[in-house]
Order: structure tokens, then C-alpha cells, then sequence
């Protein structure tokens, strides 16, 4: 038998850390851990109107604010996947995103569950969640891959994905059966070494010179990042 094909150079990786209840701040808002007290109110009253945010989830849309209450609670409760809210800086909770799938061991973790308040969606605090978390995610946590995966149907979630920077790797075909429909889903990842070159991307991207007088942008995050052809 042949022997074992030489490799890359030994690799010196200790592990990550786990996530933990920080608060992220940014420019135009927070990411912090979720707590259905205090976030309880303002998140339904920023997804109760629109029900299509659950289209692609394995839970919702919940026919009452105290269903979703109770859900949240349960929600917090867990370890894995470690849910975050997204705050504005008067305190309205208008979003939720998690870590999950966490693999300290193998520098291994994903973001996902991501639920945007049509508020929250295409606003720069939509895209500065994003940036906070991964930011956390390589340069506090210490892991050496990010992964963001969807249901391949939704062409939303997979334009976000390479807004911000994943690199798609391909599609895992009947991966899931949710609501009782088969999902196929598509993988991407960002990794540790690509990180440095996201991040002054973000950075770019979030800075007030880049919007003009009445908000809008004036450099697309995908351009900023070197990716052309991408919709932001």
C-alpha cells in the first residue's frame, strides 16, 4: 500500500474558546446575548408583521406574542446553538443571529438562525452585526473557520453569504428535511487567514464617508472586498 501522501507543516492550534455573553458593540448598534426579558417585546414587535421571515426556519411563524415569548425562552436556555440579539442604540431588539454547530476543538463554528426585522434588513447595522460577530468569532474566540449554511433555494441568504465575504464550497443534496420539505443546502465558509482582508473591507464599508448625505452607499461591500459582480 502506498504510504500517507506528506501534507502541510504541522498545524499550532491549541483549540477556541466557546462563545460567551459579551456585548458587541459597533457604530450603529449591539450584539449581545439574548435575554427574552429585556428583548422580548421589541423582537416581536419588529417580526410580527411579517411572517415570511420563518419561510426557511424549522420553527415559525408563532401565532401569538406569548408562543414566540415561550420560544425565546427556550431559546436562551441553549448552549448550541448560542443565540445573540441584535440591538439598536435606543434599545429595540430587531434581530437575532446565532453561533452554533460549535467545534472548539477543530477551530470549527458557524453563524446562523439569522432572523432580520425588515428594519434591520439592507441597513448598515444589518451588515455591522455581521462584521461584529465575525470579528469575535477570529480574533477572540480563536477559531479557524466560519461557516454560513442555507437552505440552496434561499437566493437571499446565499447573496448575504457572499456579500460578506464566505466563499461558497457546494451543495449537500436531501441534507435536511424541514416542515416536512426537503432541503438541499448550500455551504459556505470564510476562513482565519481570509479574515484580515474581510475586515478592512467591513471596515471601509461601515465608515460614514461611504454614505452620502441621504444614506446611501456610495462603494458596495462586495466591491470593497474585491469581489465584483456581486449585488450588495
Amino acid at each position: 500500500m502506498a504510504g500517507r501522501v506528506s501534507g502541510p507543516d504541522p498545524l499550532n492550534f491549541s483549540g477556541a474558546a466557546r462563545p460567551g455573553p459579551v456585548v458587541l458593540s459597533g457604530r450603529y448598534g449591539r450584539v449581545e446575548r439574548l435575554d427574552p426579558e429585556r428583548h422580548g417585546e421589541t423582537l416581536w414587535e419588529a417580526f410580527k408583521a411579517d411572517p415570511t421571515l420563518w419561510d426557511y426556519m424549522a420553527y415559525g411563524p408563532f401565532e401569538s406574542e406569548d408562543a414566540f415569548r415561550h420560544w425565546l425562552v427556550d431559546r436562551a436556555a441553549l448552549a448550541d446553538p448560542y443565540v445573540y440579539a441584535i440591538v439598536t442604540p435606543d434599545d429595540r431588539a430587531v434581530g437575532l443571529a446565532t453561533l452554533m454547530a460549535i467545534r472548539p476543538d477543530m477551530g470549527v463554528i458557524e453563524v446562523g438562525h439569522i432572523v432580520y426585522a425588515p428594519a434591520l434588513q439592507r441597513s448598515r447595522l444589518g451588515t455591522e452585526a455581521q462584521f461584529l460577530l465575525a470579528r469575535y468569532v477570529f480574533e477572540t474566540l480563536g477559531y479557524r473557520r466560519y461557516e454560513w449554511k442555507c437552505n440552496a433555494l434561499n437566493t437571499a441568504s446565499r447573496r448575504a453569504a457572499e456579500r460578506y465575504g464566505f466563499t461558497f464550497e457546494g451543495i449537500f443534496r436531501q441534507h435536511m428535511i424541514v416542515k416536512g420539505e426537503n432541503r438541499d443546502t448550500a455551504w459556505y465558509a470564510m476562513l482565519d487567514r481570509e479574515w484580515p482582508a474581510r475586515k478592512v473591507a467591513f471596515e471601509k464599508w461601515l465608515a460614514p464617508p461611504n454614505f452620502d448625505n441621504d444614506g446611501r452607499q456610495r462603494t458596495k461591500l462586495a466591491v470593497a472586498s474585491s469581489r465584483p459582480g456581486k449585488d450588495s
